[in-house]
């Protein structure tokens, strides 16, 4: 028999049975969509990644009391006694650190930010150094940043995230106005361009003023963050600091160090480390739908090939061979498993840009996830399918002519 004579026999089947090809696909179905949406939206996922969490540079690592990027919840407690980074510490490396090109400092915390009518909460409070405006990937969609004699003097004057200028001054410019932090009174010189949402937190609640007037406001008790720039490669940089730092802190040569580094790299394996786990999940979920799908796909293929037996004898009768019955049967499964996998991509790709257009998440659409779908279904075809078809090729054809 010719393949084309095999195939019209093989389609023919599934068409005579749509009800139970339909139900026998539900499964596989399933398990190549789930498959794409979660490759989709993990790729998509790397690209937001690289492209917005992981914006520091490659030349700007940062330095802190408590790790940034960490799942280790003990190393978070153990860090939490560390002594804090000071202003001291930051002047130090200013002065002393010869591989650095610049060194920022930023302090962090929370609290209100009154307008003229509203307040806001929550929002993150954030004392910089002056020269974080250089330092730092933030754009300013108006005004400025605070100078270095602003910063010297403790100036009370504050850039504001996009959301915040929006909540405070609907539809009008903040610039000049005053909002009042922790009871303080400060002008508006800038308001950051929008960042939006990364993995659903939004990114433009914020507020940034200089780092001495967070210190005459909130005290010393919160650690520095410094935020340094350095040549490429960032090594030298790096081992200079640490040994000031350890100098500074009168550390022993076998101890430790008791403060953190931090680059882009840190936060791209940070990542990586997160989305293997969940890739890992739901790939093994996914998987477990498909194999749930190709036994369904082969005990239907037995009953066929029991309610079939006569037709089986009637062609091994006429001629047909092992191989032809063999075929006929291996096509129906893979022409039902292709049909499957073209209808999960198809699902898998469309939830993965509804996701994309509805919600924050990610998504991004490649060719060779749509291949992975395929080769998944024929995979499950081959596996699934063999058995039933040997089955059928080795039926006995006198006995077969003989069944009812």
């Amino acid at each position: 028999m010719q393949f084309r004579d095999t195939l019209r026999l093989a389609l023919a089947a599934l068409a005579a049975h749509k009800l139970r090809t339909v139900l026998t696909l539900l499964g596989l179905i399933i398990g190549v969509m789930s498959l794409i949406l979660v490759m989709t939206l993990i790729q998509g996922a790397n690209g937001y990644v690289e492209s917005k969490i992981a914006n520091l540079g490659t030349d700007i690592f940062q330095v802190s009391k408590i790790p940034l990027a960490t799942t280790d919840f003990q190393e978070l407690l153990r860090a939490r006694k560390f002594r804090d980074l000071t202003f001291d510490d930051w002047h130090a490396l200013e002065d002393r650190c010869r591989a650095c090109l610049a060194v920022g400092a930023q302090a962090l915390t929370f609290g209100h930010v009154r307008g003229e009518a509203q307040s806001i909460g929550d929002v993150t409070l954030r004392g910089e150094s002056a020269n974080m405006g250089w330092i730092s990937t933030l754009d300013l969609a108006d005004g400025r940043f605070f100078t270095e004699s602003e910063q010297r003097a403790a100036t009370q004057v504050v850039i504001l995230g996009a959301e915040v200028a929006e909540k405070l001054f609907p539809g009008r410019s903040p610039l000049d106005k005053t909002v009042r932090i922790s009871g303080e009174e400060f002008t508006v010189i800038g308001v950051a361009d929008r960042i939006g949402a990364i993995l659903g937190q939004d990114q433009d609640s914020f507020a940034i003023f200089p780092v001495s007037a967070f210190q005459k406001l909130f005290g010393t008790r919160h650690s520095l963050v410094f935020h340094i720039k350095g040549k490429p490669p960032l090594e030298p940089a790096e081992d200079e600091v640490r040994l000031l730092l350890r100098a500074r802190r009168h550390l022993a040569p076998q101890a430790r160090d008791d403060f953190y580094f931090t680059t882009a790299d840190t936060y791209l394996e940070l990542w990586k480390d997160i989305s293997s786990a969940f890739f890992l999940v739901f790939v093994l979920i996914s998987s477990v739908s498909s194999i749930v799908g190709g036994i369904v796909i082969m005990n239907i293929t037995l009953v066929s090939v029991t309610e079939r037996t006569k037709e089986i004898g009637l062609r091994r009768s006429v001629g047909a061979t092992q191989r032809d019955i063999a075929r006929q049967f291996l096509v129906e499964v893979l022409a039902q498993c292709l049909v499957g996998g073209f209808i999960g991509i198809a699902l898998g790709f469309g939830l993965a840009v509804l996701l994309r257009q509805l919600t924050p998440f990610p998504a991004e659409v490649r060719p060779w996830v749509a291949l992975l779908g395929l080769a998944l279904a024929s995979a499950i075809a081959l596996i699934f399918g063999l058995y039933p078809a040997m089955r059928a090729a080795r039926l006995d054809p006198v006995v077969a002519l003989r069944s009812e």
